[in-house]
């Protein structure tokens, strides 16, 4: 009989946490549909990511990122908000529910994604540390710095990541250390080190900011791994889905061709299956995440498919010009890769 009490009041607990998260369901979607715009989390200012143009719009990969959702929901890529937000204040902003979306160059750990209640939704840039030098330096891999001063940013894992690096290759370097990553840029472009350490998508948009760009190179190595994506609050999963759904509609997009300039078209004409449930024509894609049937034809032709979105921000089309290298779809030696509308 005890065992019998045992396993009912456990069916009870299940059943009372199944009743708990329903409830919570949608809560998120629910705020945001109400006030009519998404409240989205973005970077003090980096080139390429999140700043603002000379007019004081917000540009940059993590913007299109929440643009890209208020598209899908609202079918506006305008009906969003930005909050700009230094390191140490964007995990709580979110946390809070300040914002409703942190798309801010975060990168994706253990520790970030189960022990502070948030989750990360995908990768909308696969980065990783690598080196700045100056072309003068006459050096084309990072294994040729030994002895080198390197200038770092203090209280990151830059430092750890660098010391392991040298370590593991033999090799000694001085490290001058600043508190501020603007602060590291000046001491490479007045000489105060060889080089300068951070994720390659920093060392690219503080390139930019030098007197003389084409006089710095980045090297190849990349010694770290930092998948940067978009992050919401655990324990609203159906919130959690459109931010994550919106990406990988972006993704399965370049892969099947469809861009901002024919989707309109391929959503009326085209025979491929794969197509036409992307686009609305036939399933139920829209339905499945509560968005309007057509929700990935307004996402994309106002965003554009994931490939668009990079090239323009930080690609080819942009002044970073930085190469696909991993970002690159997964039929092309790159790891994006969405899973099928199905």
């Amino acid at each position: 009989m005890k065992n019998v009490k045992t396993t009912l009041a456990s069916v009870v607990a299940v059943a009372a946490l199944g009743l708990s998260a329903q409830a919570s369901a949608g809560t998120t979607l629910d705020a945001v549909t109400k006030k009519g715009f998404v409240q989205c989390g973005v970077s003090d200012g980096l080139p390429g990511f999140s700043y603002t143009d000379s007019r004081g719009a917000y540009r940059g990969i993590d913007v299109d990122v929440c643009r890209g959702v208020a598209a899908a929901l609202f079918g506006d890529a305008n009906k969003v908000r930005f909050t700009p937000l230094t390191a140490k204040e964007r995990f709580t902003a979110l946390q809070s529910g300040e914002v409703d979306i942190l798309s801010r160059n975060t990168t994706w750990t253990s520790s970030r994604d189960s022990g502070m209640g948030l989750n990360f939704t995908g990768v909308t840039y696969y980065d990783g540390q690598g080196f700045l030098v100056s072309k003068k330096l006459g050096v084309k891999s990072a294994k040729e710095l030994d002895g080198a001063a390197v200038c770092i940013q203090a209280g990151t894992t830059t430092e750890l990541n660098l010391s392991d690096y040298f370590r593991a290759n033999g090799m000694k370097y001085t490290p001058i250390t600043y508190d501020k990553s603007d602060e590291t840029v000046k001491a490479l472009e007045a000489g105060r080190c060889d080089v300068l350490t951070s994720d390659q998508s920093q060392l690219y948009a503080q390139r930019i900011k030098l007197a003389n760009p084409d006089g710095y190179v980045v090297l190849p190595e990349v010694i770290s791994k930092e998948p940067l994506g978009p992050v919401v609050r655990q324990g609203d999963d159906e919130w959690f889905n459109i931010v994550r759904w919106t990406l990988f509609a972006q993704v399965n997009a370049e892969e099947l061709g469809v861009t901002s300039a024919n989707v309109e078209e391929l959503a009326k004409n085209s025979k491929n299956p794969d197509v036409r449930r992307l686009l609305g024509a036939e399933g139920e894609y829209g339905k499945d995440l509560r968005m309007p049937k057509d929700w990935a034809v307004k996402l994309i032709k106002q965003i554009g498919n994931y490939g668009e979105m990079f090239e323009r921000n930080v690609g080819k089309g942009s002044e970073l010009k930085i190469e696909r290298g991993l970002n690159a779809l997964w039929n092309n030696g790159g790891l994006q890769y969405a899973p099928p509308v199905r």
